[in-house]
């Protein structure tokens, strides 16, 4: 990983500064929440005690409320809806019809406004079969039934139309079939089924009440009956109280919802509103990206669906429930929408010892949100702008530390050049760690390249050195073997004038590179054909070395190439120079010539031990030599000359190991085929 997405990843601990203050802020958010719903708890016992004093609102014929399958309720409607066969005006939510039948084949829905119960009714039949114009014979076509109850007498009131659009419903009991004009109703067809949408006046009704649905799939043919009530009485049928309604308005505060249920559950009186003011709604208005940033900051509270009254009219929240059972319930939620909060307390209603109802508080916590919104949106926006411009800086800095360091690395690689050391390197001049670290490279550069500069002349001043006095120890040798002397005294100096003439070797040597690069610098370039010199030399090899098999392989017939021949085949020889050191008796060295692109390739090829990985960039130096330990006559100057005529011709000398032996090859630029 570079320094630079380090330096990266080391930025984003800035983010833990905003992280805290998130806490802050939900705990902040927490915390007065509490206390609001502490305030709200109070005023919800103040409402209950105040309900307490009129029971009877509770009460069904002076008992508790209780819940029995089938029970209907009928929802409080903000005005009377036009019958006319439709469900938009109702104003009610679409969840709040009741499926009835197997598959949900009928929903229905009831409503009170005043004096009036209304019916909406919604069938799927494929097949409506209407009434014909005698009374007896809606039995056998589809109809709706609304059966009251009252001191036990029980009243069916049938709606059969003879045909789509208004209808007039028919009373039926004990004493026979009669026509009741009270009743106002509308049937209304739709694909795939019907609507039925009627009024009944509340003294038809009473206090138990019922819906049959019969379906009927022929003229003449019986129906089958679907009840909402699967006894043999209908049940109670429940309503608002006006009281009730009317003693908690006066309870109302901007932002506050008071429900009001029996002792079933069921919704009997309902007020207020959780829409907040005009300042709270524009404290909380902010952009869609940070309003679902909010929502992940904050916690998300319950399901907030259960912030809304219960479409079927009976309230069975869990806190609720709770209250239900005797005991005060808290709970919050967050309204998906907006981000608001909602505060909730149900808090049981008490007539002595008996529960009658629950008392059911909600408050948006507007203007908590309205702060926490505020707070975070502020902290959110500073700490994003930290956090961005801190990953900047540090991107920054990282790209610039991470140039100069690349520039010093660039630097120190190509420092090391063939023919000197490049001591300088950049940030020398700095003053911190990489300023540091560039002047103790330039420090080791410097050193490394005297002592190179010391190498290099090493050969010649040696050579220089030694000349004289080794000449005088040869003369004074070869004086010495003119005089008388003893038989050992030969042997001895035999011996030294041997060991004079190997130093001699190695003294030519040493000067040798000195005379190829003046040679390189004053020779006079000439045409010549590559190919033909190197098959001359090949055959002088083969003369010169016959324990050995020489192989001249060439892609080429002629190779025209402008330089030195005498420099070219002096390179040759110390290639086979080596190639014969490194390879035993009957081994065959390869020497090859082909033509890749502009330049000319020439490689020797020769079995033996591979080269060294570690020894393979400086095996071309001055006094380099990877030869066994033994061998003192080689002095690691054959392939330093070698490379020195390379590089003279424009070219490049590499070595490589290959199956069974060493391959060195030359690129040397090939001259026009004019010249």
């Amino acid at each position: 990983m570079n320094l630079r997405r380090q330096l990266l990843l080391v930025s984003l601990l800035t983010l833990v500064l905003p992280w805290a203050g998130i806490q802050f802020v939900r705990e902040t958010e927490s915390a007065l929440r509490e206390g609001q719903q502490r305030m709200l708890a109070g005023t919800a016992q103040a409402i209950a005690d105040a309900l307490a004093q009129f029971p009877r609102e509770f009460l069904v014929d002076g008992h508790p409320a209780a819940w029995r399958e089938g029970q209907l309720y009928a929802h409080a409607l903000a005005g009377a809806p036009l019958i006319d066969g439709y469900f938009d005006d109702w104003l009610l939510p679409g969840d709040s019809l009741v499926a009835l039948g197997e598959g949900a084949f009928a929903h229905y829905v009831l409503g009170a406004w005043r004096q009036y119960v209304f019916l909406y009714v919604d069938v799927h039949d494929g097949n409506v079969v209407y009434a014909a114009r005698e009374p007896a014979d809606s039995a056998y076509a589809d109809r709706i039934e609304v059966v009251s109850l009252q001191d036990r007498v029980r009243t069916v009131y049938a709606l059969a139309p003879e045909a789509p659009g208004a209808l007039i419903a028919r009373r039926e009991d004990g004493s026979g079939s009669v026509e009741e004009t009270r009743i106002a109703a509308h049937w209304q067809d739709r694909p795939g089924g019907y609507r039925l949408e009627a009024r009944l006046p509340r003294e038809l009704v009473g206090g138990a009440m019922g819906v049959v649905i019969t379906d009927v799939d022929r003229p003449g043919a019986a129906g089958t009956r679907v009840a909402t009530f699967p006894g043999g009485e209908p049940p109670r049928l429940v309503t608002g109280s006006p009281l009730l309604q009317s003693v908690t308005s006066g309870y109302l505060q901007p932002g506050l919802r008071l429900i009001v249920t029996d002792a079933a559950g069921w919704r009997l009186a309902e007020a207020g509103s959780l829409t907040p003011d005009d300042a709270a709604g524009d404290a909380m208005a902010v952009a869609g990206w940070t309003r679902r940033l909010y929502d992940l900051l904050l916690e998300s509270g319950d399901a907030p669906e259960l912030v809304e009254p219960a479409p079927s009219g009976r309230e069975q929240q869990a806190y609720v429930k709770t209250a239900l059972g005797g005991q005060r319930a808290t709970d919050w939620f967050r309204a998906s929408s907006s981000g608001r909060a909602v505060v909730a307390v149900a808090q049981p209603v008490w007539a002595g010892t008996v529960q009658t109802g629950v008392v059911v508080l909600q408050q948006g916590t507007d203007a908590i949100l309205s702060l926490t919104n505020r707070v975070l949106g502020r902290l959110m926006n500073i700490t994003l702008i930290a956090s961005l411009v801190a990953a900047a800086g540090l991107l920054g800095y990282a790209s610039w530390l991470s140039l100069r360091i690349r520039r010093l690395s660039f630097a120190a690689l190509h420092a090391l050049d063939r023919d000197e050391v490049r001591a300088e390197l950049p940030s020398g001049g700095a003053r911190d760690e990489i300023g540091d670290l560039s002047r103790s490279f330039s420090r080791v550069l410097r050193q490394l390249g005297e002592y190179n500069a010391y190498l290099r002349s090493l050969a010649s001043k040696l050579s220089h050195e030694m000349r004289t006095p080794l000449t005088i120890v040869t003369s004074s040798l070869e004086n010495l073997e003119h005089e008388p002397l003893t038989d050992d005294a030969a042997v001895y100096t035999g011996r030294a004038r041997e060991g004079a003439e190997r130093l001699q070797k190695i003294l030519g040597a040493m000067s040798e590179a000195s005379r190829v690069e003046e040679l390189i610098e004053h020779a006079e370039p000439e045409p010549f054909d590559l190919a033909r010199v190197l098959a001359s030399a090949v055959d002088a090899y083969a003369s010169a070395w016959p324990s050995r098999r020489f192989r001249f392989e060439r892609s080429v017939e002629n190779a025209p190439f402008h330089g030195s021949p005498e420099l070219v085949v002096q390179m040759l020889d110390k290639l086979v120079d080596n190639a014969v050191g490194f390879s035993a008796g009957g081994d065959e060295i390869r020497i090859a010539l082909s033509r890749r692109d502009d330049d000319y390739a020439l490689s020797v090829t020769n079995p033996g031990p591979p080269l060294p990985e570690r020894m393979r960039e400086q095996l071309f130096d001055s006094m380099v030599s990877v030869r066994p330990q033994g061998e003192t006559r080689h002095l690691g100057l054959g392939l330093f000359i070698a490379r020195l005529i390379a590089v003279g011709h424009d070219g490049a000398i590499t070595a490589a190991n290959v199956e069974g032996g060493v391959t060195f090859e030359i690129r040397l630029p090939a001259a026009p085929a004019s010249r």
